[in-house]
């Protein structure tokens, strides 16, 4: 007897979520954050209302990203960013989030730096909606680099500045890299041609002496020559 033959479908196999460690003192803050989490279709796989308690089970977990405050007990300083340091050390492919009220940047060069996972570095006063949080996620969770428009002025404000034969329009395009924009989006943002913005970082590269390696390594060390000096 012949069989029925079975529709033809193209249907792709379906994206396992994204597994989620979050670390966040303020139990509020902490529960809504995986509630957010979720309904964004991720997983958190684990919490903790300080940086010691994620460090201690991560290793077991291996999750895609963690998420973490910079300020947490005991001493409410900089425990989020040294376990994020830590954390990159240990398991280098895993995203790391920074969420946090404050810019810590006496490690943050760091953190963009080490590892070959994505970083993002986020205010939770300016993360203006759910699609914005999913979108930085994603992003990090692909190798790339998401920083606040505030925390990169910051970083900036904060290193001397020996790039004097940067056009002022190479510095825009250099701190637009630095957020983590495309070309496309540093053109959008410009007002200007993506063929103009192309030129301007083929001259960020070649006065900050980078090779082309064939990467796309290139942008994360022209940022970080930026914030390092």
């Amino acid at each position: 007897m012949t069989q029925p033959e079975q529709p033809a479908t193209d249907a792709a196999p379906a994206t396992a979520p994204l597994r989620l460690v979050l670390a966040e003192d303020s139990l509020l803050l902490r529960e809504g954050l995986i509630r957010l989490f979720d309904e964004a279709g991720f997983v958190t796989v684990a919490s903790y209302g300080d940086a010691e308690g994620l460090l201690a089970e991560v290793d077991a977990l291996r999750p895609d990203i963690a998420v973490l405050d910079v300020r947490m007990p005991p001493t409410f300083r900089d425990e989020g960013v040294r376990a994020a340091l830590e954390l990159r050390r240990r398991l280098p492919s895993v995203g790391i989030l920074l969420l946090s009220q404050y810019v810590e940047g006496t490690y943050a060069h760091e953190l963009l730096a080490a590892g070959e996972g994505g970083m993002g570095y986020l205010l939770k006063d300016r993360v203006a909606s759910l699609d914005d949080l999913t979108d930085a996620l994603t992003r990090i969770s692909a190798g790339g680099t998401v920083l606040d428009p505030q925390v990169v002025r910051e970083l900036l404000g904060r290193r001397t500045d020996p790039l004097a034969a940067l056009t002022p329009r190479e510095r825009d395009v250099l701190g637009l890299m630095a957020e983590g924009r495309t070309n496309v989006g540093i053109a959008s943002a410009l007002v200007i041609g993506v063929g103009s913005v192309e030129k301007n970082v083929t001259s960020i590269f070649q006065k900050l002496q980078l090779d082309d390696s064939g990467s796309d390594h290139r942008r994360v060390l022209a940022v970080l020559a930026f914030l390092r000096h």
